[in-house]
Order: structure tokens, then C-alpha cells, then sequence
């Protein structure tokens, strides 16, 4: 008797209704379940792919980690020599930063202003190998070159060579008044990383950087990059127990907002997509209580020959998860499909439409990517499992407290 509910479950499934609007709320539950698993592996395969992208560009180019003291430091050599005396650190440079306004011809956009040593950067920054014109190398110290993003550049209409205004939040005390301190730069090299630091970072030279704010021969502090960025903070922290006046930053806390608001986004976007299945899961519900109701006489011919009340609440459990379970399956088998090809398809239909879906001058991207992961497609076929199990419930209990003899009298 065992396999019996299950026989009689599955053979339901497979039966032709004679109810056309049964027929129909089965086979829109199955197409929503399918259509909502699909969209969650898609969409969460994406979210993932520029999850990956962003680290990637961005952590190429920002250092892994920052060391300073209280104040500016003459001998930042002393303090490279305490980072690298640390086996995972693999490089260090020093810095000066800042923020300012850089204008040309009536346009402004602020920035940050980063003040670096072109032979060490090359060490803690690929961003010499993304240069689209000119090399960190032509930071030339006192010629007060200035190399920016190829968005910066295109915002401010500026080219190789072109005069740009720094304007820094400090003021400078002449017998004419009080004026903001600025510095006129020429343009000597343009980058391109695909973030968003192509429009909100220019880069001077480190001399030129301490006498723009003032520092003397002094830094502000060494930038590191060590072997693996997920060590980061516990190599910082190792530097920090070696030395207390230490004050360490890791990428973690410089960009960690920025990956903190993917995840959060990805958590919002995962539980919008779950009401699909959700609604998918009501129609279950809708498809086996009338279902219910449509074998009344069944359910009572079965509990008269002794099938017990569980056995029938089975049966109609094993024929909901089968009908949400093969939507599952099937979306799964979509959603990875197209989630692998997403970046074809996403090309096909641009050549197909002859308008770009996504302009590489706002997404960063010139196609979409996609990061299919284990244990994103896991959670979601377990959700869903779970929501069409316990959508199965309370149909399968109202079918096991029907009456044989009021069912067969009525019937």
C-alpha cells in the first residue's frame, strides 16, 4: 500500500481533465513556477557577474590597503619597510590624497586627487597597463602634469596637452583677499578601468602633491598590495600589533559600501523574484482544491476500499510537488541555459535591433556578464521545493477529511 498514493498521485498528474479552467490553473501554476525559478538563476547569475566585474576593475586599481600615522611622514621608507617585512605584502608606495574641483572652460567636477611616486604605483596599481594615452611615467616632477578617466576627460572636453584648474577645499591669505587654493595642471595621460573611477580620480606626481596641500617632503601615508585581497585586513592588523601608532584602511573599508549595496540589492531582488514562485505557489493551491473537489466521489470509493486519511492527504501531496517540482526543474534547466549565454544572447539581440542594450560610456560593460554559483541554484531550487510542499497542505488535508459515506450520498 505503500506506493499506492504515490501510483494514484502521478496518475492524476498525467489524466486529462474534463475540467478546461482546472486544465488551466494547473498549467498556469506550472509556467509561473517555471518562469519564477528561471528569472531568480538569470538575474542572480548577472547580479553575480558584475559583482565579479566590479572587484575586479576596481580592486586592480585600488591598493589592497593603506598604513599611516597621526600626522604626515617625512620617512615613509621606514613604514614601506615594515609593510614589506610582512611575507604576504607584495608591494608598497606612498601617497598623498585629497579632493578638489578640476575645471576647464566653464565645466567642473569634483574629484579625488591622488598624488603618487610613478616608479613604486606601477607595484600597487594596474593602472599604468590601462592607459589609453600617455604612461604614469610622464608624471614628471614640478611640470604639474595630471593624468584622469577617459569619462573625466570626455565631461570636461579635454585633450592631451590641455590646460585643467585643480581647486582644492582650503584657502589661501593674499594681501588682495582670501581666495580658494588652486593649481592650474596640464593633461598628460588619459586611463580607462571601466568603474567609476574613469570619472572621479586624477593622479599628479607626489612632489607635486606635497606642495599643493602643503606637506613639505612629507606623505601621508604607504599604499600596500598584498598576495591575496581577502587577507588584507588580517595583514593590517598584523602591522598594527608591530607597530600601535599605526593607523590602517583596507579595501574592505574604503570600497566595502559599494559591495555591501550589491549584496543588499542582490537580497532585495532575490525575494522579489521568489513572489513569482509565490504566486505560482497559490495557484497550486487553487489547482489541487478544485481538484478536491472534482474527485470527491474518488476520494470516498478509495476511503471506503481502506485507504487511511494520511494516504490520501499523500496523494494529493505527491501530485502537487509533482506538478510545481517539474516547473522547478524545467526553469532550472532554462535559467542555466540562458544564464551561460546570456552574453550571446545579449549580442544577437543588439545586432538584431541595431541599438546597444548596454552603452559601455554608462554600465561600464560592453556585454552582460553572468556568474552561475553552486549555492545560488541550490537556495533557490530548496525554496522553491519548499513553497510548492507546503502550498500541497491544506488541499491535501481538506481532501483527508472528506466523508466517504456524505461524499458518495451527495455525489
Amino acid at each position: 500500500m505503500a506506493y499506492l498514493p504515490r501510483f494514484i498521485g502521478l496518475r492524476y498528474t498525467r489524466s486529462k481533465r474534463s475540467n478546461q479552467f482546472l486544465s488551466f490553473v494547473s498549467g498556469f501554476s506550472f509556467f509561473g513556477m517555471m518562469l519564477g525559478v528561471m528569472a531568480l538563476i538569470i538575474v542572480l547569475s548577472v547580479m553575480n557577474g558584475f559583482d565579479r566585474e566590479l572587484k575586479g576593475r576596481i580592486l586592480s586599481v585600488v591598493p589592497h590597503g593603506f598604513i599611516k600615522t597621526a600626522k604626515p611622514e617625512a620617512d615613509w621608507q621606514s613604514l614601506a619597510d615594515q609593510a614589506m617585512a610582512n611575507a604576504h605584502t607584495v608591494a608598497a608606495a606612498p601617497y598623498i590624497s585629497g579632493f578638489g574641483l578640476l575645471s576647464r572652460r566653464g565645466v567642473n567636477q569634483g574629484v579625488e586627487v591622488q598624488a603618487i611616486l610613478p616608479e613604486k604605483e606601477a607595484a600597487v596599481s594596474v593602472i599604468d597597463q590601462h592607459m589609453l594615452i600617455g604612461q604614469l611615467g610622464q608624471l614628471k616632477a614640478g611640470q604639474y602634469g595630471v593624468i584622469i578617466g577617459r569619462l573625466l576627460a570626455r565631461q570636461l572636453r579635454a585633450n592631451i596637452g590641455d590646460k585643467l584648474t585643480l581647486t582644492l577645499p582650503q584657502v589661501s591669505i593674499t594681501p588682495a583677499g582670501v581666495f580658494p587654493r588652486s593649481k592650474r595642471f596640464t593633461l598628460v595621460g588619459v586611463f580607462e578601468v571601466g568603474a567609476q573611477l574613469d570619472q572621479g580620480l586624477a593622479i599628479i606626481h607626489l612632489a607635486d602633491g606635497q606642495k599643493l596641500f602643503k606637506l613639505k617632503d612629507k606623505v601621508e601615508g604607504i599604499r600596500l598590495k598584498v598576495d591575496d585581497i581577502y587577507q588584507a585586513e588580517s595583514v593590517l592588523a598584523q602591522l598594527r600589533q608591530q607597530n600601535p601608532r599605526l593607523e590602517t584602511t583596507s579595501w574592505v573599508e574604503s570600497q566595502g559600501s559599494l559591495f555591501q549595496a550589491i549584496k543588499m540589492e542582490k537580497l532585495l531582488v532575490s525575494i522579489m523574484l521568489l513572489l513569482i514562485v509565490a504566486v505560482a505557489a497559490f495557484n497550486v493551491i487553487t489547482s489541487l482544491v478544485l481538484m478536491v473537489s472534482d474527485k470527491r466521489s474518488d476520494i470516498a470509493v478509495l476511503r471506503t476500499m481502506g485507504m487511511s486519511a494520511k494516504q490520501v492527504m499523500a496523494v494529493f501531496i505527491i501530485q502537487g510537488i509533482s506538478l510545481g517540482g517539474l516547473g522547478i526543474l524545467m526553469g532550472t534547466g532554462f535559467g542555466l541555459a540562458i544564464a551561460y549565454w546570456v552574453a550571446d544572447i545579449s549580442q544577437w539581440l543588439e545586432s538584431l535591433m541595431g541599438v546597444p542594450i548596454f552603452d559601455p560610456n554608462v554600465y561600464f560593460i560592453k556585454q552582460l556578464p553572468s556568474d552561475i554559483r553552486a549555492n545560488d541554484i541550490l537556495w533557490i531550487v530548496l525554496a522553491s521545493f519548499l513553497i510548492s510542499f507546503l502550498a500541497t497542505l491544506y488541499p491535501a488535508y481538506r481532501a483527508s477529511q472528506i466523508e466517504p459515506a456524505e461524499a458518495l450520498r451527495y455525489d
